[in-house]
């Protein structure tokens, strides 16, 4: 079973993602994995890879897709079947990766996507705050600290700060649109209600994949 999952930061799918590698036995293929696992192998891409990060460049496409490839072409892929988790990022790499995957013979059996109210992310990522004495981590909402609790005693990273976050999911998207368009029009997208228990959403999306079987 060849899968993609889909989702905005917050909406749960690395959580979602570790469990359908557990329960349906498919090779867990992060972005961030790939890259680390060319680099550390020196594969040709891995290499050219590693000859941008070094310089604090980003990662062309072109590499970006070519590692990608390499991945896709191992034989643990023809055995168990993958799930893309972090790629494809744009619609440019979506159009690649069909490319890659026709070189290859393979073929997508579905999209899982993860949706959450972009409203109820914003809360839920922009709530973390942080002891300045002893480094405890809260949530304003989910986890907020005993008592009435002094909020001079508490500090936000940047990446926390609400309108950093709002940034983020915007860019999010606008670049995540096109690509969930592009596979509704193959008919492989299956929309998941993500914001409900973790339990809930994962029960949603084994009665998906044991259909896709």
């Amino acid at each position: 079973m060849n899968l993609l999952i889909m989702g905005l930061p917050g909406a749960g799918k690395g959580t979602q993602a570790a469990k359908i590698v557990e329960n349906f036995q498919v090779a867990h293929i992060s972005t961030g994995d790939m890259f680390r696992a060319a680099m550390a192998n020196q594969t040709e891409m891995g290499q050219l890879a590693k000859s941008y990060i070094d310089k604090g460049e980003l990662v062309p496409d072109q590499v970006t897709n070519g590692i990608v490839k390499e991945r896709l072409a191992q034989a643990d892929i023809r055995e168990a079947g993958f799930l893309l988790d972090g790629y494809p990022r744009t619609i440019e790499q979506a159009h690649a990766l069909d490319e890659t995957l026709k070189e290859l013979g393979l073929s997508l059996d579905g999209v899982i996507n993860i949706q959450v109210d972009p409203a109820c992310l914003l809360e839920r990522l922009s709530g973390r705050i942080i002891h300045k004495e002893t480094g405890e981590t809260f949530h304003k909402v989910f986890n907020p600290p005993a008592g009435d609790y002094n909020e001079a005693d508490y500090y936000q990273r940047e990446d926390d700060k609400p309108e950093t976050v709002k940034r983020r999911l915007d860019v999010n998207i606008a670049q995540g649109q096109p690509i969930i368009e592009h596979y509704r029009a193959q008919g492989l997208v299956h929309d998941i209600e993500g914001n409900q228990d973790i339990k809930d959403v994962f029960a949603a999306i084994q009665t998906v994949l044991t259909n896709l079987k």
